[in-house]
């Protein structure tokens, strides 16, 4: 085969770009590299940061006399040539699990404790970062901050175990099992908590995602360019948005549109945040990937919501799949900044969606039977399907927002937001839930998002994916361009 060496890897706009010569396959692929497999034992992980790639392979180095560590085979100055896991995620084999077994609470406690005397700083790993090997073997990956970051207390572990209802559980026999750990644990999770309404959330500028502080001990779900999204309780998120302005258009549009069925419930809002109602169930992303056809009830659902945004005025006509949440309640969407503030008659990242899952034609074909006007109007002209073509057809407008009474009241309508996963996924998977996400990413950047903007940057990203590390919150070069006209994001 082909040198590996000669895959390139470099940061896009908005995700990683690949360019690979070779017959390796992509595995996986997030914030800071690609990971392509090489053999059934080895994968290879080439970094966009070559400076990443020295930090994690100082990591490996310091844990390879530990059993939960990847083998280290082989580096360079952009790439580590690791030990390749051919198994289940954690957050995939405790799925379905109402409690979560001792003998797997046991084994986490031994990984952190290792870790601490490793002297890493970051002791701490997702879900999605450990696989379940035979005979319930843990494996560990995606060390490149174990020197960087600072979590004595294993917050991102916590929250993905509260979101999968097994955080309680799980303290309940770190109690019984290590009571000291437990009360340094409470202890330190104490001493930190902050009122949700005092998350510090900054606008990342120039077309960047909102920063937020890694240690807040709430569970985030999703981190985009708008802002980031936290469950606080069972049936509600908080979006916390980077600029004010932004969480004035959003508010705005969700209080105007409440009597829309697709639109979530607001709570409570303020001068920079949302609260909203939680969405459970995956984003249209990760529900249409184990489709082998379109269904049509979901292009008669899609059909709806454009049509009535349509009828009520907005501007920018589009639902994308990671903002559209399959609940038991029928399709939500989330993510409405720009509803009243960018022109755009055609559902444009919708079509580019659709395209991506192979379904485009076949959606096309559905609406051409549920509507044929609709259906002629937009294909009166070629569907762009590529940045450029998408940029030149939007346009941005001057913001009018309906006059809201009180809309920034403590009770209202809500949403869950997760993951720009991607691009916005400001829910689970969030995106901002960029993502998911976004409730997924998740309400996965990719995770949850994972609202992956969520809702996990991924929303849920499978074992091959989890190699590659943390999956970015999406959002789309055009968003970024545009941003110099209008700066709403």
């Amino acid at each position: 085969m082909v040198d590996f060496r000669l895959i390139k890897v470099t940061k896009g706009p908005k995700t990683l770009l690949i360019d690979n010569p070779t017959n390796y396959p992509l595995i996986g692929m997030g914030a800071q590299g690609a990971v392509f497999k090489l053999s059934k034992e080895h994968c290879v992980k080439i970094y966009s940061n070559t400076l990443q790639a020295q930090m994690e392979l100082e990591a490996l180095k310091a844990g390879q006399h530990l059993a939960f560590f990847p083998r280290l085979y082989g580096y360079g100055k952009n790439y580590i040539v690791m030990e390749y896991f051919n198994a289940p995620t954690l957050k995939e084999y405790l799925r379905n699990c109402t409690y979560i077994p001792e003998t797997i609470t046991r084994k986490l406690l031994y990984i952190l404790g290792e870790m601490r005397k490793a002297q890493f700083t970051m002791v701490d790993a997702l879900l999605r970062h450990i696989f379940v090997l035979e005979n319930e073997e843990l494996k560990v990956i995606d060390h490149v901050n174990a020197f960087k970051r600072i979590h004595p207390v294993p917050l991102k572990l916590l929250r993905d175990l509260n979101m999968m209802l097994l955080k309680e559980s799980f303290l309940s026999q770190v109690r019984k099992l290590e009571p000291d750990t437990y009360e340094t644990w409470q202890r330190y999770i104490d001493e930190n908590k902050i009122d949700y309404r005092n998350i510090p959330v900054f606008s990342g500028g120039n077309g960047e995602g909102v920063k937020v502080d890694s240690a807040i001990s709430q569970t985030l779900i999703g981190a985009g360019h708008q802002g980031a999204v936290f469950r606080i309780a069972e049936d509600q998120c908080v979006k916390i948005y980077g600029k004010p302005e932004h969480c004035e258009m959003e508010k705005t549009i969700l209080l105007a549109n409440k009597d829309l069925s697709f639109i979530p419930k607001v709570h409570e809002s303020g001068d920079n945040y949302v609260v909203m109602e939680y969405l459970v169930g995956p984003d249209l992303n990760t529900f249409l990937k184990k489709q082998t056809t379109l269904p049509p009830v979901v292009t008669k659902l899609l059909l709806d919501i454009l049509t009535s945004q349509k009828q009520k005025g907005f501007k920018q006509i589009d639902a994308p799949l990671r903002h559209v949440f399959v609940t038991n309640n029928g399709f939500k969407m989330v993510d409405h900044v720009y509803s009243y503030s960018r022109l755009q008659e055609r559902p444009l990242e919708l079509f580019q969606n659709l395209h991506e899952r192979g379904f485009l034609a076949e959606f096309l074909e559905q609406v051409k039977v549920l509507d044929p006007a609709t259906h002629a109007e937009w294909t009166k002209k070629p569907i762009p399907l590529t940045e450029e073509e998408v940029q030149m057809e939007i346009k941005d407008i001057p913001t009018v927002l309906p006059a809201i009474k009180n809309h920034s009241s403590k009770k209202g309508n809500g949403h869950k937001k997760g993951k720009d996963n991607g691009k916005d996924r400001d829910h689970k998977k969030g995106k901002d839930h960029d993502k998911n996400r976004d409730h997924k990413k998740g309400h996965d950047r990719d995770k949850d998002r994972d609202h992956k903007k969520g809702h996990d940057r991924n929303k849920d990203h499978d074992q091959k994916r989890e190699h590659g590390g943390k999956r970015d919150n999406k959002d789309t070069k055009k968003e970024n361009d545009r941003k110099k006209g209008s700066d709403k994001k």
